[in-house]
């Protein structure tokens, strides 16, 4: 029988109460150590939770909270964040949390030498980087020229469930593969698998123990029913906003590129026109924002033809 079948711990609601609540501080500090690799001396002990608001000026905006920000005792900062969906400035919003989150240590007084480390964490279920990188990356500034890592304070994991291949419990080799795995799938553990995963790493058994927890508590699940229900509504708005744009695409494409073709004189073959189109087309839909995927499968031109269009409308 599968476990928590009826919850997402993908879903930032879920993922809050599970690592964002004082009284599952030590489920996150496990995380955080065996993500960061911290051992002996270098482990977090302690942890303090902050507010999660980075501008209160616009804490109404979504945008402007993020899923868990923590302390440890030697003041370092934790920014921890659960992506479900491909976000088009995920990229740039992580940076501006870090940096919100390193701001924040000053003190009137000007004083910038106690300003400690951020850490910001994401745990993504869609895929931010290239193939080539690996399912979990490490960021950090480094000098062009020699590499050399001298400006310290910023670190900026990525976790990219999708890249994550192993599907079995027998497979997993590390307690950190065990947290990719809950974090991929926990609705489909067996109990079967929980024992096993129980023997390996008795906190990852917490942390589901503490998941099932959640699916059992009514008013939890009405705010989690509603919350799915909320991204359904927007995942549905979006669709047809795509749909809309890929339409107007098509339209405005087909229209520029059959008036260009006559321009061009009655010696232009009809196949000619017809490819002329969907460049005209494609274009548009670059400028509209549609992924280069979903362009070729829609006007029918190849993912290359299709970025080298998109590069030599970026230059």
């Amino acid at each position: 029988m599968a476990l928590s079948k009826f919850l997402d711990l993908k879903l930032d609601l879920t993922f809050k109460k599970i690592f964002g609540t004082k009284k599952n501080k030590n489920i996150l500090i496990h995380f955080l150590n065996d993500i960061l690799g911290f051992t002996e001396v270098n482990t977090i002990q302690e942890l303090e939770f902050l507010s999660t608001i980075m501008d209160p000026e616009i804490a109404s905006d979504k945008q402007s909270i993020i899923d868990v920000l923590c302390r440890d005792s030697s003041g370092s900062r934790y920014v921890i964040e659960m992506q479900l969906v491909r976000d088009r400035g995920f990229e740039k919003r992580a940076k501006l949390y870090a940096a919100k989150a390193y701001s924040r240590q000053a003190d009137k007084s000007g004083q910038y030498i106690d300003l400690k480390k951020i850490f910001f964490i994401a745990v993504s279920n869609c895929n931010f980087f290239p193939e080539e990188v690996n399912y979990i990356s490490t960021h950090n500034i480094r000098d062009i020229k020699t590499n050399g890592h001298y400006l310290k304070d910023f670190q900026f994991v990525f976790i990219e469930l999708p890249k994550f291949t192993k599907n079995r419990v027998e497979q997993l080799e590390s307690t950190v593969e065990r947290w990719y795995f809950f974090f991929k799938y926990a609705e489909d553990t067996t109990e079967k698998d929980l024992k096993k995963i129980a023997k390996k790493a008795p906190i990852i058994k917490l942390t589901y123990d503490e998941l099932d927890k959640f699916s059992r508590n009514e008013k939890d699940l009405i705010a989690y029913e509603e919350r799915v229900m909320g991204l359904q509504k927007e995942e549905a708005i979006l669709e047809y906003k795509l749909d809309l744009a890929i339409e107007k695409g098509k339209r405005e494409g087909m229209a520029k590129g059959i008036e260009e073709g006559r321009k061009e004189g009655r010696k232009e073959s009809r196949e000619k026109s017809k490819r002329k189109a969907k460049i005209a087309a494609a274009k548009n839909l670059l400028k509209a924002g549609i992924s280069i995927n979903i362009i070729a499968e829609t006007i029918g031109l190849s993912v290359d033809e299709i970025k080298k269009l998109h590069e030599m409308e970026v230059n």
